[in-house]
């Protein structure tokens, strides 16, 4: 049965200022026994806290909007689900094949042929080489890109390869689907093809976390809501209940 379940997790992230910098490139110039006396001197690091403490139980049914600024920790929060980023502090578990729509040109290689990015994408999110082969028919007649598909995919237009890189993400059915925001990018057709191509993934999948802006998607398709700040989540409710909430705290009037 798919889940994932976050204990306490936090992550934070280095920042260097101008002193930090020279500090660094010092330390680094260093023989490595001086670089091990000055990393146990207790020079303080500068970071920043993109989650705090994170405590969350994702299970089957569930459609789960995230709310908050820009900064919040939103898009943390989505790579740690999808496991680009590894808690610093804190466990993460889960069961169930994730698929992360937070950027869908992620592993393209753009010397290889539009059919060769299939299968590689394919391969990457869990499928075998036989079963990646077996996209391509939907993937050919997505996109209709045709004859370019033997091309090395450098070749082709921004648009072109927004169509390629999207076929392959929604072309397997995952348990648990990750999204930042929804796919905004295209013309119109290409807008409308893929708005009823996600509608059919998320009536498939067990699971949906979805950060996004816009109230009117965040009610459509959820039935739960997280709201962040400052890393932490602040509110964890109702879809109406977490936009009311968000909305004092924004200042913003009922």
């Amino acid at each position: 049965m798919a889940h994932i379940q976050l204990s306490n997790v936090s992550i934070d992230f280095p920042v260097f200022t101008t002193r930090s910098r020279g500090l660094l490139n010092t330390v680094l110039g260093l023989p490595m026994r001086d670089k091990a006396r000055v990393e146990a001197s207790g020079l303080r690091q500068v970071s920043v806290h993109a989650l705090r403490d994170v405590c969350l139980l994702l299970r089957p049914g569930d459609r789960v909007g995230l709310i908050g600024s820009n900064g919040a920790g939103k898009t943390t929060l989505l790579r740690v689900l999808s496991g680009v980023y590894e808690p610093m502090q804190g466990e993460l578990s889960f069961s169930g094949r994730i698929a992360a729509l937070t950027d869908i040109m992620l592993g393209m290689d753009v010397d290889a042929t539009g059919y060769d990015n299939i299968i590689m994408r394919g391969i990457v999110m869990g499928l075998t080489r036989k079963q990646a082969m077996g996209l391509i028919p939907s993937v050919e007649a997505f996109t209709q890109l045709g004859e370019h598909l033997q091309l090395p995919v450098r070749t082709y237009s921004q648009g072109m390869l927004l169509r390629l890189a999207f076929a392959v993400s929604t072309s397997v059915v995952p348990d648990i689907l990750l999204m930042d925001e929804m796919i905004g990018a295209g013309d119109a057709k290409f807008f409308s093809q893929a708005k009823e191509r996600i509608n059919g993934l998320i009536e498939q999948v067990s699971i949906l976390v979805l950060a996004s802006h816009n109230e009117v998607i965040l009610k459509s398709f959820c039935n739960r809501a997280l709201v962040l700040k400052d890393g932490r989540v602040v509110m964890d409710g109702s879809v109406d209940d977490a936009l009311a909430f968000h909305n004092v705290q924004q200042g913003v009037s009922p």
